[in-house]
């Protein structure tokens, strides 16, 4: 899957509400992104759903939810009206604990945690654009997962700003920090693409 410039004009939610399909499109500060083809890969699809099943567990009886792509998160930074917010994006997967955020059209405002699966032809669009924006909106922790180099970084938002990511490999347990008794087992991530 490729990430491409939809064209060189300056957009917001409202435009995207015109224009943008089911899964993959996002607005990054006015600039429209597009996915074209082919679809995530398999192991993509099952790394996303084995942390979602771990997760969706661990939040059982709680009052948060997980959830994955496509669900748009509308990131407003001056608390703009829906239709003038100019950044909107689709993590692969995302808890959030303020269930009052979410309506009809999807989140509004950060999630607690996110995670982005990384694969050849997306890594520098989650890394370059996508992250600054995560940091700007406040998303608390972001996790970049690199299935083939089987390593996870690891961000942490301190005084409003992502430091140096803490970088480990996918084996073992990893504890999310921004969302209590939410721990990853590795093994059991990679054994659904081994």
């Amino acid at each position: 899957m490729t990430v491409l410039k939809r064209d060189a004009l300056r957009h917001t939610y409202a435009d995207y509400l015109k224009w943008s399909r089911p899964y993959g499109d996002e607005l990054i500060d006015g600039t429209a992104y597009v996915r074209e083809p082919p679809a995530p890969t398999w192991s993509h699809q099952m790394i996303v759903g084995e942390i979602y099943r771990q997760m969706a567990n661990a939040l059982e009886g709680r009052p948060c939810r997980v959830c994955v792509a496509p669900s748009d998160i509308r990131l407003p930074k001056f608390g703009e009206e829906d239709d003038k917010v100019d950044t909107v994006v689709q993590p692969d997967i995302f808890i959030i604990s303020d269930l009052r955020r979410v309506d009809a059209r999807g989140l509004c405002g950060a999630p607690d945690w996110l995670a982005e699966v990384l694969s050849p032809s997306t890594a520098r669009h989650d890394r370059v654009t996508k992250l600054p924006a995560y940091e700007r909106a406040g998303v608390r922790e972001v996790w970049l997962i690199d299935p083939m180099d089987r390593m996870v970084s690891i961000y942490q938002l301190e005084g409003g700003r992502y430091g140096r990511p803490l970088v480990l490999e996918l084996k073992g347990r990893t504890q999310l920090t921004a969302v209590d008794g939410v721990i990853v087992d590795w093994d059991r991530v990679i054994a659904k693409i081994s």
